[in-house]
Parts: structure tokens; sequence; C-alpha cells
């Protein structure tokens, strides 16, 4: 049936529990497909061990269906080749199509490769695209909304929403006027997340992120580059049908960095409105970028009902910071914490270990900043290189390894040349051990900084007496270089 599509979420395998937020990016795209009166199946299959199991059950109901189309993550990549390649020995026939952001960034990183046509780098994303195709039938990079009925109806390799010149490219008024996510296409129930004892899901008012991060996945990409924010009355009516349908009153702010939103304090006024209008008391969380942090924010956060922020410190070591271009020095980010504290509001801070100049002495520097500044929670990664960041697009083949050398200090990051389709590129692992690091530097080794953060998360735990993520324990890590439970497009920070 031409008109009939099965849109499938792989399984997270490397989260403790896949059943904490459902994947927006494409129940957004389902919810523009049933708009335009496609019939829409959705194979939701977080948390799910044997997914051929599942493909088989659907052909012996659905033995007609022949479009497919699968959003995936990096580390979900090889999970979504077991799933095409399912789909072919029970649907020979079938159009299967692939998005999200590794498509997406891959994508990018490509198209960056045919500009450096003088560095040695060329090649290494155009290869993982040309082997995706072995497998999809089509790529979509880039906002997939507009895009999906495109690859439906026609037969093209790659479709291009990753360029603002062209109307598959989402505008903020676009953004604003689209159909709430297709949550019905879900089992809602089987998720479960509370902020402060209240029932919570996730929700998107904003996408993309203009900062220049050097370790975070869309860098170069403008889909994940340029703001495009919803309207505050849309926000707001999407809040009160989440209420209303599903009695949610906790609500975590799935945007990049909330602060950036010129109408910010609009929205959170509209916020108090809405809880007075309803009779409730909801409780948000949320990412705010430390530099752009001020008290009044803070003061109307807390009275809008945000209770946790969660902020991308990375480092509390100067140079590091400086090499990663993160825009905020030690000092911003001390005062970014205190101004929370002085609202009431918790803080989790983001930190990760890995960057190009890192050794002993700059992780003990995070640790000691830390143990000084004493968040609310913290969570400490070892950096993985994703594609759509300049640690991956910009770094250079040096024999069986990829070098980085910072612009701005000419420190170096190598990193091993990794098959995204066949190894699951996390970039932490096991709370309770088997981290692993597929970076080093000329200062540490990957060995010394799988035992550095270890010993660096034992110590700041003990000393601030802070469990794993008391302010949700469901999860291996929270925040990724570029890589996580996405719109699909909120790149920098994941499962939170």
């Amino acid at each position: 049936m031409k008109n009939h599509i099965c849109l499938i979420t792989p399984p997270s395998p490397f989260l403790l529990d896949e059943r904490v937020f459902m994947h927006i990016g494409i129940l957004k795209v389902a919810a523009v497909l049933e708009q335009q009166n496609y019939k829409v199946d959705m194979l939701d299959l977080a948390g799910v061990e044997d997914c051929e199991e599942v493909i088989k059950a659907y052909y012996e109901a659905n033995s007609k269906v022949v479009n497919f189309g699968i959003t995936a993550t990096t580390p979900q990549i090889p999970a979504a080749v077991k799933i095409a390649v399912s789909i072919r020995k029970y649907f020979p026939v079938s159009k299967v199509i692939l998005g999200g952001t590794h498509v997406s960034l891959m994508h990018s990183a490509a198209k960056k490769e045919e500009k450096d046509i003088l560095k040695e780098n060329t090649g290494r994303a155009r290869k993982d695209i040309d082997h995706l195709l072995t497998y999809f039938d089509t790529l979509v990079a880039g906002d997939g909304e507009k895009a999906i009925v495109g690859a439906l109806e026609n037969d093209i390799a790659m479709v291009d929403a990753d360029d603002p010149k062209t109307d598959l490219f989402l505008t903020s008024e676009e953004l604003g006027e689209l159909p709430f996510p297709a949550r019905h296409l879900v089992d809602v129930d089987s998720y479960h997340y509370d902020i402060e004892g209240n029932n919570a899901t996730s929700i998107i008012c904003q996408l993309g992120c203009p900062f220049k991060c050097t370790f975070c996945g869309g860098r170069n990409s403008p889909f994940l580059r340029r703001i495009r924010t919803r309207d505050s009355d849309s926000v707001i009516e999407e809040i009160r049908q989440l209420y209303h349908t599903y009695g949610f009153t906790g609500y975590m702010f799935y945007d990049d960095e909330l602060n950036v939103n010129k109408e910010w304090e609009t929205l959170l006024e509209k916020l108090i409105a809405l809880q007075e209008e309803v009779g409730e008391t909801f409780k948000f969380r949320g990412f705010v970028k430390a530099e752009l942090f001020n008290p009044r924010q803070a003061e109307l956060m807390y009275k809008a009902g945000f209770r946790w922020l969660l902020t991308g410190f990375e480092s509390g070591d100067e140079r590091i910071l400086v090499n990663i271009q993160k825009n905020a020095d030690v000092a911003a980010n001390t005062r970014c914490i205190q101004y929370a504290k002085d609202a009431g509001l918790k803080v989790k801070a983001l930190m990760s270990i890995g960057h190009a100049g890192e050794s002993k002495e700059t992780i003990r520097n995070t640790k000691n900043w830390l143990l000084a500044v004493k968040p609310d929670d913290f969570d400490c990664t070892i950096i993985t290189t994703y594609p759509g960041s300049p640690y991956f697009d910009d770094a250079v083949k040096d024999g069986d390894k990829y070098v980085y050398t910072s612009p701005k200090s000419g420190d170096i990051l190598y990193q091993k040349d990794l098959n995204y389709l066949e190894e699951p590129d996390y970039y932490k692992g096991d709370p309770d051990g088997g981290y692993q690091a597929f970076v080093w530097t000329d200062y540490i080794s990957a060995q010394e900084l799988v035992e550095e953060r270890d010993k660096l998360e034992a110590e700041v735990r003990e000393k601030l007496n802070i469990p794993f993520n008391p302010a949700g324990g469901f999860i291996k890590f929270e925040h990724s270089m570029g890589q996580g439970n996405i719109p699909d497009s909120i790149l920098r920070k994941s499962y939170a």
C-alpha cells in the first residue's frame, strides 16, 4: 500500500532503562504523515531484545506494507542495520528509509569533505554514507517533517533537508505550525520519568544551538546550528494538551540551551499563567548556557516551576575550556551555579574529559572545581568524536588513527578509526564499570582516561554525598557529545 508506512525506533541497549523518554523526532514525522492522510504504524523497539521477532510478527499482520522509516542516532546504527536486514527478509520489495542524527551528521561531514579537497580527511564520512546505502534505499538528512514525503514518493538516494536554501528546511514559523508529535502511536504509559515527584515527559520548543563547541555534533550542520523557535502559544498549547490527555504535570525541556531563546522570559510567564488556569503546580527541568544565565532568569524559572537545571560546564580547567571553544570560563561557570542556588534551583553539572590537551592535571582541576562549587548532581563522561563535530570533521587520518589539532593552542586529540555500522560508539558505558575511551592525547592514554574518570567519579560523589543520578537514576549517561534521544535535532545533550 503506497500510502501506508511503518515507522521504527531502534532499541538503545546502551541505556539502563530505554523507557524514559519517547523519541519525539520520529513522532513529529508521524504526525505530519497522518496530517497528509498516510496510514502510519509505529514499531517502538525501545527495550526490545529480539527485533527480528517483532518484524516477523508485524509481517504476519501487515504483509502488504512496502514503506518503512527508521530513525537512528550513531549508537543506534548497528541496531538499525539489523532491523533493515530483517525488513528485507520479510518484505523484499519494500522501500526502507533511514533518517535521524547519524545520517544528518555524516552527510554534513561528507559535504565538508568535498570542500576540503586539500585535507587528508577526505572520504571518511562519504564512505559511511555509501555503506549505509547498501542497506537503505533512501537517506534523509536534516529536518524530516517535510522531507519524508519526497523520500516516499521519489526514488532518490539522499534527501538533503539540511540545506537552508531548500523549502525542506523548517523555518521558525513552520516549526510552530507543525502538528504535535503523534504520541498516541506509542504506549505512553510504558514510559516513566518524574521531576520532584511529578509524572513527566519531554517537550521541544526550539531547535539548534549557535555555539561552536569542538566536541559537539552538528556544529557544521545548519539544521543543528541555526536556532528555530516555536512561538510561546504553540508550546503552551502542547503542554495543555499533554496535561489534559495524559495528566503530565512535569516536563523536561529537551532544547539545547533554553536561555538563548529571546522569548524565554515571555514563555516562563505564560507557563505560570497556564498553571493558574488549570489549577496545578508543574515541575520543569532543562538546559541553560552558563555565561548567559543571570539572577533574573533564575528567579523567574523557579517561580515558573523549574527545579533542576543542567549545564554543560565540561571542564574546570581554563586551557581545556579555551580548546573546546566553550565561550564560558571557570568564573562564569561558578557564577551560574551560584545564581541557581540563590534562587532555589538544583544544578546538574555536565562534565567531560578526553579533550585535546587533556592530562591528569586538567582532570584534577575539573575534580577540584566540582568539589569547590558543590553541584547537586554531576555527570562526567569520556568524549567520543561523533560525526558533525569539529573533532570528527576536522581530523586528519594518520595510519590507523585520526588526529585533531586545536586551532587555539595546537593541542592534539587522537581518535580510533571506527566502523559506525558495526561498533556502537559509546562515549560512556556502564556506571558500575565498563567505561570505554576511543580517544587519547599526548599526555594521557585511553586506558588512563578511563581510570581517571572513575577516580573522579568516586571521589566527587563520596565527598559531596551524591548518589548516582538522584534526579533520574535511569540511564548510563545524561549528556552526549552530539547524539541523543533527539527531536531529531537537539544534539548537544542527551537522555536527561
